[in-house]
């Protein structure tokens, strides 16, 4: 195996997928959400930093471009969960996570099922747009879970008529809950925006992948 830097950066990716599990188990909220949030950035910044390091230093290696595509399934499927867990199953989050898991273990499938001739399935600029997006609303779903859980925690205590007063500026805000408020609302609805984006971008791509692989499916006659 040829092991150097961008494969080593490739691996931390890969161990930093279940790191975000972990931050969960062993962190109370909304530390948790925070240290997911860093750990889960990093991991997603290496995605586009090892295939550079390898390009410009020609270190392209057959370990590489077998972890790769593992280690950025891996992160997205697995935050998904959290999230997907965090948010009681909210539906806006729980159907578009369900496509892109699908969708990956289908071509994981097809990639399994072709064997040899499973390099006719390359990853398409399409695909690599639908992955960022997958990472860019994760992270956005990791921040809200933090404004959330703030937000919670220094409401304790007051009542809905309150808050509504805090909110719209009749009382003063001592306890910082409008900007918290706010950091959770835009990333909200910015987090999910992005991750339907996602999932209307894994439908395609799957597709246009099942297209590509259909010659080889035909029974001989």
């Amino acid at each position: 195996m040829n092991i150097n830097l961008p494969n080593i950066l490739t691996i931390l990716r890969l161990l930093a997928a279940p790191g975000v599990v972990i931050m969960f188990l062993y962190f109370h909220r909304p530390w948790a959400d925070w240290f997911a949030l860093a750990l889960f950035v990093s991991a997603a910044l290496t995605d586009f930093l090892d295939g550079y390091l390898a390009r410009a230093w020609k270190q392209e290696s057959k370990l590489g471009a077998m972890l790769d595509p593992i280690a950025d399934k891996a992160m997205v499927v697995i935050a998904l969960l959290v999230i997907t867990g965090f948010s009681g199953m909210n539906p806006w989050i729980l159907l578009p996570a369900t496509l892109i898991m699908f969708r990956e273990v289908f071509v994981s499938g097809l990639r399994e099922f072709l064997g040899d001739t499973a390099g006719t399935l390359k990853v398409t600029p399409l695909a690599k747009w639908k992955t960022t997006a997958q990472m860019v609303a994760i992270a956005l779903l990791f921040a809200t879970g933090a404004f959330e859980h703030y937000f919670g925690m220094q409401s304790i205590g007051m009542s809905q008529q309150i808050v509504t007063d805090v909110l719209a500026g009749r009382i003063p805000d001592e306890m910082g809950l409008i900007w918290k408020y706010q950091g959770m609302i835009i990333s909200w609805w910015a987090g999910i925006t992005i991750l339907w984006i996602a999932g209307v971008l894994t439908l395609v791509t799957g597709w246009d992948y099942f297209r590509k692989a259909q010659p080889y499916l035909k029974d001989a006659r």
